[in-house]
């Protein structure tokens, strides 16, 4: 028997944009192979703290999501977007006569858990295991916030009163009751 569902596959919502404005004041680098958005904060003090984004269907280098991600190293945090779509990013094909979402959308749930994990390592080797890591996923990287909610790859919970969090997600797909047994 299956887990309940508690956020269902990707839908029409998760292709609909409304485009921000702004300048991005990161840039790309490459992590294990896979464009990586880094935006970094301007100091950092006591521990190193990074937040892993886990972009929406537009991939880490949309401008919204650049924004979103200057804005946490605004706050002291050094930012890595993961480019699981390798420069694919949904918002190419808004507009496409023609254009297969379906395949896309499989394609993306294919790759992603294959990079994922050795980003991650990469990203753990390049800046340490002692940083304190947390993690945010926007619809597509919500079950990959969840996924290293179990593990000690991140902080783990604590009371709301401390700063210490481990994952975050806003407007979820792909999410079932399984995901949130072994939250640590």
């Amino acid at each position: 028997m299956s887990a309940p569902v508690l956020a269902g596959n990707l839908g029409d919502c998760c292709f609909k944009v409304v485009e921000h404005s702004g300048t991005p004041v990161g840039k790309s680098i490459d992590i294990a192979g896979v464009p990586t958005y880094i935006s970094e904060p301007s100091s950092q003090t006591g521990a190193k703290k990074i937040i892993l984004y886990l972009s929406d269907v537009f991939g880490p280098f949309f401008l919204n999501n650049q924004l979103i991600q200057d804005y946490f190293a605004g706050h002291g945090f050094l930012v890595l977007g993961i480019d699981y779509f390798f420069g694919d990013g949904i918002y190419h094909h808004l507009n496409e006569e023609g254009f297969d979402r379906a395949s896309w959308i499989e394609n993306a749930k294919k790759k992603a858990p294959e990079v994922f994990p050795k980003w991650l390592e990469a990203v753990r080797e390049t800046y340490g295991t002692d940083a304190q890591y947390f993690a945010v996923g926007y619809c597509f990287g919500a079950p990959f916030s969840l996924d290293l909610a179990t593990t000690d790859k991140v902080l783990a919970f604590r009371n709301c009163d401390d700063d210490d969090f481990t994952a975050a997600f806003a407007h979820p797909s792909m999410l079932n009751e399984d995901l949130f047994k072994n939250i640590k």
